[in-house]
């Protein structure tokens, strides 16, 4: 039966063979006894009818797609399916016509519509990682997440969003993981149920597979955007304000050691990325990431990136490692584009040991949780007292900035903050600029605002020593009078 004909079929009405379920080529059952439901009773609805039509019409879709791709990979050369496969290139054009072709043999009768888009469709699976394409191509989506070959979300705009796109089943899934991994010399079996990739654009890929994901393969891309935003960017989207861009730049510009800290797709990345726009040029970057997303624009920039283990288990490199050998490389800046684990002792140990001005990232939802968080890595490397983590900690750590994404999907920067010193046993800080929420709106969007909370900045002379003058306005709150002098407290006790 061709596709029209099962969507012929899936469209009968109430009163013939698609009412009452008899499968084609067998008698019609006779009618329900009188005091039964009655035939208009039993009758689907248009709603219900509908859907069941546009499932048979997706199904019957998704099987002549699979025997046009199958028939295409047995026809096509593979000598011609490889350089440029991008949207427009000649390789895709030739695939996309030969579908067109075998798809008119096969089903004359599709309209020109649905027979481009399936065409389309077969070239992404030729070529490409099949349903996922589009939403790769997409690039207002910035994460593309498979709960199960039927239930593909992608996140756009900070919000996530349930998809149309399907595969066949789970094993159509394993096949595109396979696509992604084969080239990279890794794999996803039952000895090795989840990885991490990357896509050729630099896109990160993770994978996870039964039994450890109970509902079938799950597949999470993070995509690697080209489009870096730049200073003015942040500042329309409402992420930061003039006067706490000029103080983070000066304090990048002036070698203070600054830790970004947020939770996971809340942009420390991307904040990294435009705080090291600021360094000087003269100056010599090495970075440390696993994996690799930064996007530094810099003349003297050297990257490292970690290695997983081997298809043997061996062979694999850690960051603490790289850190490590960063040092022996003669940088003046070292960036650890995230501490997860003994590698914070490391890099705590170059701040403090001439490596001013260097930059990193941790996972954590407040400026407080991330002093925590970092004590708790350092604490995984070496067996040392509290009190001596923390010294290391308070001199090693200049300057603090929380993200934070919002319940709208913006992501805003909540907190700058300053490490004063030690008092006692703990930590002393001082917050310069508090996201202060002022409600919202009847669509959904958060209003608020970054504003400084009126505080000298503890490193105001080491940025003078550094030519970096920033007027009083920049730390005075909307009001506040020039007259009134900043003040100049000794900061809040932070555990």
């Amino acid at each position: 039966m061709s596709i029209l004909q099962q969507v012929k079929e899936a469209q009968t009405g109430p009163t013939d063979r698609a009412a009452t379920g008899s499968p084609p080529g067998q008698p019609v059952p006779e009618a329900r006894p009188s005091g039964g439901p009655s035939g208009a009773d039993m009758a689907p609805s248009p709603a219900t009818r509908a859907s069941r039509v546009q499932a048979e019409r997706s199904e019957a879709f998704l099987e002549l797609k699979a025997r046009i791709h199958e028939e295409l990979i047995h026809e096509l050369d593979p000598d011609q399916l490889t350089g440029d496969t991008s949207f427009l290139s000649p390789v895709r054009q030739a695939v996309q016509q030969a579908a067109q072709e075998r798809l008119i043999q096969a089903e004359p009768g599709l309209n020109r519509q649905d027979r481009e888009r399936l065409a389309s469709e077969i070239a992404d699976e030729v070529l490409g990682f099949g349903p996922l394409e589009p939403l790769l191509r997409d690039r207002s989506v910035s994460e593309v997440m498979v709960n199960g070959y039927d239930r593909v979300f992608y996140e756009s705009n900070g919000i996530i969003h349930l998809s149309e796109i399907r595969f066949r089943d789970d094993a159509h899934v394993l096949h595109i993981v396979d696509k992604i991994l084969r080239p990279l010399g890794r794999r996803l079996d039952e000895t090795s149920p989840m990885v991490d990739a990357r896509l050729p654009d630099g896109s990160r890929v993770n994978a996870i597979i039964p039994p450890l994901a109970v509902r079938g393969p799950s597949v999470t891309i993070r995509k690697f955007s080209r489009d870096l935003l730049g200073v003015e960017d942040l500042i329309r989207l409402g992420s930061l304000t003039r006067p706490a861009l000029d103080y983070l730049a000066a304090c990048v510009r002036a070698r203070l050691n600054v830790l970004v800290s947020g939770g996971t797709g809340t942009g420390k990345t991307t904040l990294l990325n435009l705080l090291s726009t600021f360094i000087p040029p003269r100056e010599r970057l090495v970075s440390i990431e696993d994996p690799a997303e930064l996007q530094i624009k810099h003349i003297d920039w050297v990257s490292l990136e970690t290695r997983p283990p081997n298809l043997e288990g061996r062979g694999s490199i850690f960051q603490r490692e790289l850190v490590k050998n960063a040092l022996r490389m003669r940088p003046d800046r070292i960036i650890v584009g995230e501490c997860r684990g003994a590698e914070a002792f490391d890099m705590l140990q170059a701040m403090n040991t001439g490596h001013d001005g260097s930059l990193t990232t941790v996972h954590a939802n407040s400026p407080r949780d991330s002093l925590a968080r970092l004590e708790n890595m350092v604490l995984m490397a070496v067996e040392l007292p509290v009190q001596a983590i923390r010294e290391q900690i308070a001199s090693g750590i200049n300057v603090l900035v929380q993200i934070a994404r919002m319940q709208d999907g913006s992501r805003r920067v909540t907190h700058i903050s300053e490490i004063v010193g030690m008092q006692g046993s703990v930590v002393s800080m001082q917050d310069l600029f508090v996201f202060q929420h002022q409600g919202i709106t009847p669509e959904g969007r958060v209003l608020g605002q970054l504003l400084p909370s009126a505080l000298r900045p503890h490193f105001m002379d080491r940025l003078g020593q550094y030519g970096e003058h920033l007027p009083v306005e920049t730390f005075l709150p909307h009001g506040v009078a020039l007259s009134e002098p900043l003040q100049v407290p000794m900061g809040r006790s932070v555990a």
